[in-house]
């Protein structure tokens, strides 16, 4: 199976009548609404064509047409594989016939005459439950497969990229060095970099820094023997010798203080530690991947980092994008998080709507996929989702806020367009370099996120 997922293709309207000049009108209406539509003079038809696998976004029928009428061509499609939405037209229908229609599970019923306005919205909506429903289908069979594109989910620019440089730094036994905000997934990356590499077989140790007393860390990194301290009451072997041969994580690595740091680094240089209160040398071979949420340079040209170490453990940096910069998977990723929470706590899946999707896409996730997930989490369990119900998400409808939306939202289809390119960019926006930069500082819209392979500088 290749690595990733490949985005889903855009899918047709079929739209299904037996009165050419409804066809015609209605067919015309949705192109012109940038839809793509295939048409059919028969119910019989287009259920030929689903039965073979013909791609569909969304069936829209009339109901009474000779032969196989709507509700019987609902009936079908309803008994086929991964069914897309179906929406029923007529006019003559009523109220028992609309019920009817949706316990058969119709996704809407449109009585004529309507305003082509509702028939587009409602196919928009079903266009988006089939996209997730699709998503969810592949990423189910990824799953059962295995593959990176299942661990390091989405569609992003900066998140392929991420996928593409970790498969190229994975073979090799570097030491790696990964930047990200807190809650962004470092150790996913570093697990992902360790279970793609040569030591797949071997340990995998995690140790976060900022979790330890200044006092153990040492015994914690090096181990100690018996009696080497007060309350040393047996021998217990460190973080570098248990993982010789495979991977030690070192989480929020800046916090090691300086004393622990000139060890650690003689300790990856000579490839040796000494416990705590023995002379006993024993050597280790292992891959470090450290991780942090600051510029480890600026620290050390503060003098609060060894420099040395620093360049000891960027051998190669990964950059993990923050949640805001990559909105365009925030659905996929909580539709993921939200499967894993009904399974964990035994809970039916409830179905994201698209107003709800919005919302998400709409908040700035300053927690990452930590935040996510729990948001997942809280609304599978029918709680309230905290962030959504903030005084920002409150002002989403304001003319302020919905022109931060546009903007934000045109600014990154530009730079994702252009992978990166800034000139490209300007020109196509029509925006100084300067105004440029400013936008894309207040959106918090890096350019290194947008780099494609073959992206201009």
């Amino acid at each position: 199976m290749s690595d990733e997922l490949a985005p889903i293709p855009s899918l047709p309207i079929w739209l299904v009548d037996d009165d050419p000049v409804v066809r015609e009108s209605l067919s015309q209406w949705l192109e012109v609404s940038e839809l793509e539509v295939r048409t059919f003079a028969r119910a019989q038809a287009a259920l030929d064509a689903l039965q073979a696998n013909a791609a569909c976004g969304v069936l829209v029928s009339d109901v009474r047409m000779p032969g196989m009428d709507g509700l019987a061509l609902l009936d079908a499609v309803q008994r086929l594989d991964a069914p897309p939405p179906v929406v029923l037209i007529t006019g003559h229908g009523d109220v028992p016939m609309a019920v009817a229609a949706m316990q058969a599970g119709a996704w809407d019923f449109v009585e004529k005459p309507f305003a082509p306005e509702r028939l587009e919205e409602c196919i928009r909506r079903g266009l988006e439950r089939r996209r997730l429903a699709l998503e969810n289908s592949r990423l189910r069979q990824a799953l059962r497969e295995g593959g990176l594109a299942t661990r390091l989910l989405g569609q992003a620019p900066a998140i392929v990229r991420l996928r593409e440089q970790l498969m190229n730094l994975a073979p090799v036994r570097a030491n790696i060095l990964v930047l990200g905000e807190t809650g962004s997934g470092k150790e996913v990356v570093a697990r992902c970099l360790h279970d793609n590499g040569p030591g797949q077989d071997t340990a995998f140790v995690a140790l976060n820094c900022g979790a330890m007393a200044s006092e153990l860390i040492e015994s914690e990194l090096f181990g100690h023997e018996k009696g080497a301290f007060t309350g040393a009451l047996e021998h217990r072997i460190g973080k570098l010798e248990y993982a010789s041969g495979g991977t030690l994580f070192l989480d929020e690595v800046e916090s090691l203080p300086l004393a622990a740091q000139v060890k650690l680094l003689r300790a990856l240089q000579e490839g040796e530690i000494t416990r705590l209160g023995s002379n006993e040398v024993r050597p280790i071979d292992l891959r470090v991947v450290a991780a942090t949420k600051v510029d480890l340079q600026a620290l050390a040209s503060e003098g609060q980092f060894r420099e040395d170490l620093y360049y000891r453990l960027a051998i190669a940096e990964l950059t993990i994008p923050p949640l805001r910069e990559r909105r365009e998977d925030i659905a996929l990723l909580f539709q993921h998080f939200c499967r894993q929470a009904a399974e964990v706590h035994d809970r039916p899946l409830r179905h994201s709507d698209s107003e709800l999707l919005r919302a998400l896409e709409q908040h700035s996730w300053p927690g990452n996929l930590r935040e996510l997930r729990n948001a997942a989490t809280r609304y599978v369990l029918g709680l309230d989702i905290p962030c959504l119900a903030t005084s920002d998400s409150a002002q989403q409808d304001s003319l302020a806020a919905l022109v931060t939306t546009f903007e934000a939202a045109l600014l990154r289809a530009a730079l994702s367009r252009h992978s990166g390119n800034i000139q490209a960019v300007m020109e196509e926006l029509d925006l100084p370099r300067r105004t440029l930069n400013q936008k894309m500082q207040k959106y918090g819209l890096r350019r290194e996120a947008f780099l494609g392979k073959d992206a201009p500088s």
